[in-house]
């Protein structure tokens, strides 16, 4: 089992890299093609059209294949199209490519992520947090490579750099073994969970309020996340007068008490259960986001920022690991369901986030994002109302 885990944290280390490349280099993209940042910006919006794919075909391709051959499929995906760009070929290509990068780390996030819920019967909160937390620290740490790079003008290693690192997982996948239980498990085509479990092929009426809390929970949660990863600098800036350097290391604090939070987050959730555990992390970030309103002070503000860190570090693996316990027999498919969502909040909210910097002052931006968590802290609060900790596919009860 620890075999797994670890392959599955390294996966999610490359699609914590993939995910954040684009927009590290976005500036010597857009200059080395002589392109605005408006076709930069299509460029990463290709990429999510093909992440929205991967995430919603994992689940079936996963009962066609097998989820080895499924997550191998999507390495190849992701590995041919980081080959691609390494060459910087024409951006009509790129434009291409892009859309199968996307393909690969969306089936990779939802096919492993509920890999390890389905495996993982006692502790899933710890397992799934370990794996989170190696998706933080390559969205950490690519940034700071990216930075060297660039400052060495040899940003365009980005790209084999991360063909490499996908290339040698895409290998491990291929050739581990992982005992004969464990081999089977992720080697047969999973047709006979249906034949098990013919009750729980579709969600039970009273899952479906349950699930669409839950989905529009994920929506706003990874909206909020990226929008704090795209503007959090720029909010800084204007409003407490810090210089770029110093702007740019709140959100390096941001991540690192993300981090930081992952690491622990599991242990504390398996303990206290999940309930306590998401309830305590959302009033820490509301408290963190409302901090951000009222107070101006550059010592408070790193305080806050580090607040809503540790607040946000545990609740996209934890509340996968929720939402799947009160739903449960369609892990697959509940899982690929709530990334996709995340993804398209990741994708919109960020763009509304842009445009009111754009055209209101900043407190009006911070005011939004604070109130955004509010409401989750409410939709999550509905969700416990609703789903409790009961098995919401178990009839009669």
């Amino acid at each position: 089992m620890k075999k797994i885990l670890w392959l599955a944290c390294l996966s999610y280390l490359v699609i914590g890299i993939a995910h954040i490349i684009g927009g590290s280099i976005l500036e010597q993209i857009v200059t080395h093609y002589e392109i605005s940042y408006a076709q930069g910006g299509q460029w990463i919006m290709n990429q999510f059209f093909g992440f929205l794919v991967g995430v919603l075909l994992g689940p079936l391709l996963s009962t066609k294949l097998g989820k080895r051959l499924t997550v191998v499929l999507a390495f190849g995906s992701l590995t041919v199209a980081e080959a691609v760009y390494s060459l910087l070929p024409p951006w009509e290509l790129m434009l291409v490519v892009a859309p199968f990068a996307g393909f690969g780390f969306g089936m990779i996030e939802s096919v492993v992520g509920a890999l390890i819920i389905d495996l993982y019967k006692d502790k899933k909160a710890a397992a799934m947090s370990r794996i989170e937390t190696f998706f933080g620290l390559g969205a950490l740490f690519i940034p700071l490579i990216a930075a060297v790079l660039i400052r060495y003008h040899i940003w365009e290693w980005s790209f084999p750099i991360l063909t490499a690192i996908s290339g040698v997982t895409l290998l491990l996948w291929l050739s581990l073994s992982f005992g004969k239980q464990i081999d089977n498990i992720i080697s047969q085509p999973s047709k006979q969970e249906n034949v098990q479990a013919p009750k729980l092929a579709k969600y039970e009426r009273r899952a479906i309020p349950f699930l669409t809390l839950s989905m529009i929970f994920f929506f706003l949660y990874v909206g909020v996340e990226m929008s704090v990863s795209h503007y959090l600098p720029s909010i800084m800036i204007e409003r407490s007068g810090l210089s770029e350097s110093s702007a740019a290391s709140m959100l390096s604090l941001f991540w690192v008490f993300m981090v930081i939070g992952r690491f622990v987050c599991g242990m504390l959730a398996d303990r206290f259960g999940y309930i306590k555990y998401l309830l305590v992390s959302m009033l820490i970030a509301v408290l963190a986001f409302v901090g951000m309103v009222l107070l101006q002070e550059a010592w408070a503000l790193y305080v806050m920022i580090a607040l809503s860190g540790l607040g946000f570090s545990g609740v996209f693996g934890i509340g996968l690991v929720y939402v799947n316990a009160c739903i449960q027999g369609l892990t697959d498919r509940t899982t690929s369901l709530l990334v996709a969502c995340g993804g398209i909040g990741g994708a919109l909210l960020p763009k509304l986030t842009g445009w009111l910097m754009d055209h209101y002052a900043v407190g009006v931006t911070v005011n939004y994002v604070a109130a955004l968590v509010a409401v989750m802290l409410g939709f999550m609060i509905a969700m416990i109302f609703v789903g409790g900790n009961r098995n919401l596919q178990e009839r009669g009860h």
